[in-house]
This record gives C-alpha cells, sequence and structure tokens, in this order.
C-alpha cells in the first residue's frame, strides 16, 4: 500500500492559541469527550450502574448525548436538540428541521450540530435560540470540533459534500474549506497546528488550522468511516475493510495495521497501553497500543456501530443487540450489562456520578454512578 507523505515539521510543544486537549471529570463536551477524540476518563465505573431516570424522545435517536455546563445536550431522527437537566428534566427544545445524527459539540455556552440536511448550526446553550446556521451542500454525520486562533473560536465539521470547513464563530461564515475526494463521514480530530481525519476517498488527511491546507495524506485504499483517536503524535481508526491502523500523522508513516474482518464504523479509544474499538462483525476488539497484536475479542449479539469509552480500567460499549455493556480492560470478561430494550448506536457520555446513553427508540437513559 502507498503512502504519500509531504515532508513538515510540528513543534513539540502545542500553540498557545490552542487550547490543551481534555475534560474534566464534569463535562463530556464533545464527541468521544475531548478534542482528539481519546474517548477515556478516570471516572470509575461501579460494579453496578443504577439506572436513575430515562427520558423519551419524540422520535428514535441515532446521536450521542454530551455533557457540559451541568446540561445534557442530544440530537434526534425527530430534527429537534434536546437539552436535558443531570437528572434527565426537559430544559428546552430546539426544532432544526432535519434529522440530527451526529453528536453535538458544547463549547462556550454554545451547542453546535450538523443534520442531515447538511446545516451546521450554532445554539446559545442557556436559552435554546439560534445564534447562526452556515449551510454546507451535503449532509452532516460527524460531530463538530473546535480550535482556538487567539480569542476566535473556530467550528469544523466535516460533510458529504467532501469538504471540511472552518467556521467563525463570530460571523457564522467560513475562515477556509478544505475540499477532498469524497464524503467526509466522521469528526475531525485535533491536536496542535493541525486537524486529522480520515475520508471515504481512502485517504487520511491531515490539514493545516490556520490556513486550511493540506500538510500530509496518506493513503489507505478504502472508505474510512471511523473517526480518527489521537495520542501523541499517532492516529487509530479502522476502514471499512475492516483493517485497524495506527499513522503517526506528523511524518505519514504507517507505523502498524491489523486486520480484523468485517467494517469499522464505531471509533476507537486509547489509554496507556490498549486501543478498544467496535466491529461490525459484532466483535468489541483490544489492540496492543504499540505493536497492533490483537489482545481479547468480546461476541456481543448485536453489530456495533456506536464506540467505546475506556473509564479506568473498564470498558463501556453499547450493542445494536440492545444491551450495555462493561468490560474488564485487561481481560475483556463481562462485568455488568444492561437491557436497554432497543438496538443502540450511541457513545456513552461519562462524567462523575453520571453515565448517559441513547437508544434507537428514543430513550435516553442515565446511570448514577
Amino acid at each position: 500500500m502507498r503512502i504519500i507523505s509531504i515532508t513538515f515539521f510540528l513543534t513539540v510543544t502545542l500553540l498557545s492559541t490552542v487550547p490543551v486537549l481534555g475534560q474534566d471529570n464534569s463535562s463530556w463536551p464533545i464527541f468521544h469527550g475531548n478534542q482528539g477524540l481519546s474517548g477515556s476518563t478516570p471516572v470509575i465505573i461501579p460494579k453496578s450502574p443504577k439506572l436513575v431516570w430515562t427520558f423519551k424522545a419524540t422520535s428514535g435517536i441515532k446521536s450521542s448525548p454530551v455533557i457540559g455546563n451541568n446540561s445534557i445536550f442530544i440530537g434526534s431522527d425527530d430534527g429537534k436538540i434536546y437539552c436535558l437537566s443531570l437528572a434527565g428534566k426537559l430544559i428546552w427544545t430546539f426544532t432544526a428541521g432535519n434529522t440530527i445524527e451526529a453528536p453535538p459539540m458544547y463549547y462556550d455556552y454554545s451547542v453546535y450540530a450538523g443534520t442531515l440536511e447538511g446545516k451546521l448550526l450554532a445554539i446559545d446553550a442557556k436559552t435554546g435560540k439560534q445564534r447562526w446556521v452556515y449551510a454546507t451542500e451535503g449532509q452532516i454525520s460527524g460531530s463538530p470540533n473546535y480550535f482556538l486562533s487567539g480569542s476566535n473560536k473556530k467550528i469544523l465539521a466535516g460533510s458529504y459534500d467532501n469538504s471540511l470547513y472552518c467556521i467563525n464563530d463570530v460571523t457564522g461564515k467560513p475562515d477556509w474549506k478544505y475540499t477532498s475526494d469524497n464524503y467526509i463521514n466522521c469528526s475531525p480530530a485535533v491536536s496542535g497546528k493541525y486537524t486529522i481525519f480520515g475520508g471515504c476517498d481512502g485517504n487520511m488527511h491531515v490539514v493545516d488550522l490556520a490556513s486550511g491546507t493540506l500538510k500530509t495524506q496518506i493513503e489507505i485504499g478504502t472508505y474510512i468511516a471511523s473517526s480518527s483517536t489521537l495520542s501523541g503524535k499517532n492516529a487509530y481508526f479502522g476502514n471499512y475493510d475492516g483493517v485497524f491502523y495506527c499513522v503517526d500523522y506528523t511524518t505519514g508513516e504507517k507505523k502498524w495495521e491489523q486486520a480484523c474482518g468485517g467494517s469499522f464504523v464505531s471509533s476507537p479509544s486509547v489509554s496507556d497501553n490498549f486501543v478498544v474499538i467496535g466491529s461490525e462483525t459484532r466483535t468489541v476488539f483490544c489492540i496492543n497500543k504499540d505493536d497492533g497484536k490483537i489482545l481479547w475479542q468480546y461476541k456481543t449479539l448485536g453489530k456495533i456501530t456506536g464506540s467505546p469509552v475506556i473509564a479506568g480500567n473498564k470498558v463501556v460499549i453499547a450493542s445494536c443487540d440492545g444491551r450495555l455493556y462493561v468490560l474488564d480492560l485487561k481481560s475483556g470478561s463481562v462485568l455488568w450489562s444492561f437491557v436497554m430494550g432497543s438496538p443502540s448506536d450511541s457513545t456513552p457520555a461519562i462524567i462523575q456520578n453520571l453515565m448517559v446513553i441513547a437508544t434507537e427508540d428514543g430513550r435516553v437513559l442515565g446511570f448514577k454512578l
């Protein structure tokens, strides 16, 4: 497989204009928790999480919840964004007019979300009122991300019009647009001066945040629906042929690959030594972060399209078999499972004392931790 690389240099330290990646234990503001989409948290999962509330939307949910400023935000097939309290009570709804499958993002008292009609929305998180809307020319299936340029917020979102947009949060208009050769299904990850994402053109793209220009491109050869998870200089992701990769996004070097079979729509979670991802073959894979060897596999009863979260020494993942699982990170053994009663494409949001997940029949479930 050929690797195309444009040589460039990355500074070791992050630019002062870009905040350090990470979320605290009181927030889960973006898909997979932070700008690098690591999908990991030190929050402890107890032996038996207790379901303490359920909220029912008026239609199904494929979106995943995010948590910020003591509120939960989630999109729905009914074209609405719901804002809930941490106790599962409705605070407000915003009618977007079209299905929202992508997880929203909370940042600095605003909520950002994309619709299948291709609109990127900015909403006041306190009032539920629209701040601005920008229309792309294709559906938005991945969560937005953000970075700061000085004191200015910039919002990133990929579209099925093949483009990644950088939207100025003040004007609601693009500062730049980077166009690939096919759909962008995933959420862009952010680290330092760059955003990293895979495309349905079969390439991994590394794009300069300041200019929107390509810095390096790695040819993978088939659709990449999975969002990349960043750890150090490495990006981890799976492709639609069921091959899992680790690449050095600073050089374009492919460090290792592991054939797992089936297709990856799920995005990986990364801890100190492990990478965990779910597959449409109904399998959860735990892979050695350094050499790509499969450490264990766990088979659920349905395909896995949502993404796992590593919480301490445990893995939390939902399946289309209608169950939510907690697995041991080192062995893959089942520590706990909960029958939700409906398939789930959702990725859990986990903060101190609370875990939130959604199901295809439109329920949002809150578990006390």
